[in-house]
């Protein structure tokens, strides 16, 4: 979140979940029930409430100060008719899929500081073109799932 026009030094929030002992970022685990599938494979929605994140202003300044936060999150993803394809063969990376468009709302609250904030409801966010739903795979994974 940012006062006034978008820049580093007028970045006032940043919302994430912490790093892992194990050095993943931006990695919470989604309890049963959080990732909702269409029928058809199509669709998704991923929802979950009350997440702990911290609220990290002056990320990514080496030792920036972190305050606990909580976060309640939807997302819905939508696959439209358009195949895509991003390989790169010599990092052993490869999606398939579809390109999809993405909706959220979101809720955030910092406790210790009364802060809090909410987007608009999901049905008045207009769908963001940025997704992909299809198959990831890379690695020694890679060769293994390669396409018939």
């Amino acid at each position: 979140m940012f006062r006034g026009q978008y820049g580093p030094e007028n970045q006032i929030h940043d919302f994430h979940p912490p790093i892992t002992d194990a050095g993943l970022y931006w990695v919470v685990p989604v309890p049963a029930g959080g990732l909702v599938w269409s029928a058809d494979g199509r669709s998704a929605t991923l929802a979950m409430r009350d997440v702990p994140v911290i609220d990290q202003p002056t990320w990514p300044a080496v030792k920036s100060r972190a305050t606990p936060a909580r976060m309640t999150f939807k997302m819905v993803f939508e696959a439209t008719d358009k195949p895509v394809t991003y390989e790169d063969k010599l990092r052993r990376f490869r999606v398939q899929g579809f390109l999809a468009t993405c909706r959220m709302e979101a809720e955030v609250s910092v406790p210790s500081t009364g802060f809090s904030f909410r987007t608009e409801p999901i049905d008045q966010c207009r769908p963001a073109a940025f997704a992909v739903i299809g198959d990831e795979v890379n690695g020694r994974y890679y060769d293994a799932m390669a396409p018939k």
